[in-house]
């Protein structure tokens, strides 16, 4: 399938609980505005309360489903603010239909011989514990869903590794291992599928500053590449489960 063409009907993702995480800017936001557009009541995650309320102020004026806002800080969460988040889902939605794991921080872009210890581990912490434990988490109101959706954030990187990508680049193969490993672990269970999205190169303030000397605007926008977003999120996905897709490819 072509995914830059894919059509989406218009209530797509009509009565789904969605949870987007790094929703405040970039692809995040853009995802979860485009949820909403399609009927997903969207759960906002992050770190910037100002950025997460922009969106939802954004939703409710588009006349979207009533969003809920989720600020959590994954370089540091904790098992018990996880087991607390999984509460408070459960009381407001009692079910998940989907999850897009998009917050990620792109550390150096140095070589490995100079990379640092606690940058290192942050970007791990962001970018691979916080998939894992929030997938794990929340498996038990995946389940409740007849339909649900996990969407793992890939990279170039995390297929071919390139020098100078560091800790970025190990932690989006550990993304693809993992994502490969929930689909075969729940084989038997086609109700819930788990699949990797690698954007490619997309105008955000990640990109910017892995490359600070490219033109932003010779390169794809967010809401370009919603195609394939919005096809693994919803129904039209149905049996596709350890897939890892390019949300560019022609």
């Amino acid at each position: 399938m072509n995914l830059k063409q894919y059509q989406p009907r218009t209530d797509l993702l009509a009565n789904r609980v969605i949870l987007v995480t790094g929703a405040g800017d970039g692809i995040g936001k853009s995802a979860a505005l485009t949820y909403a557009r399609h009927g997903a009541t969207v759960v906002l995650h992050g770190r910037t309360i100002s950025k997460l309320e922009a969106v939802y102020d954004q939703i409710e004026q588009a006349g979207g489903a009533k969003p809920a806002i989720l600020p959590l800080h994954l370089a540091s969460t904790s098992e018990l603010e996880y087991s607390q988040l999984v509460t408070t889902l459960q009381n407001q939605f009692g079910r998940l239909d989907g999850i897009l794991h998009n917050a990620g921080i792109l550390g150096h872009r140095i070589a490995l011989e100079q990379y640092d210890v606690q940058t290192w581990d942050e970007v791990m912490n962001v970018n691979l514990r916080a998939p894992f434990l929030l997938t794990q988490s929340l498996l038990p109101l995946l389940k409740q869903s007849q339909d649900a959706s996990v969407i793992f954030t890939s990279s170039g990187v995390g297929r071919t590794a390139r020098a100078e990508w560091g800790a970025y680049s190990v932690s989006k193969f550990g993304v693809e291992a993992l994502s490969t490993i929930f689909a075969a672990e729940f084989a038997s269970n086609p109700a819930i599928r788990f699949n990797c999205i690698n954007p490619g190169a997309t105008r955000t303030s990640m990109r910017a500053d892995a490359y600070p000397q490219e033109n932003p605007q010779t390169v794809a926008t967010p809401d370009s590449i919603m195609p394939a977003y919005l096809y693994l999120m919803g129904p039209d996905s149905r049996g596709v489960s350890g897939e890892s897709v390019d949300a560019q490819q022609p």
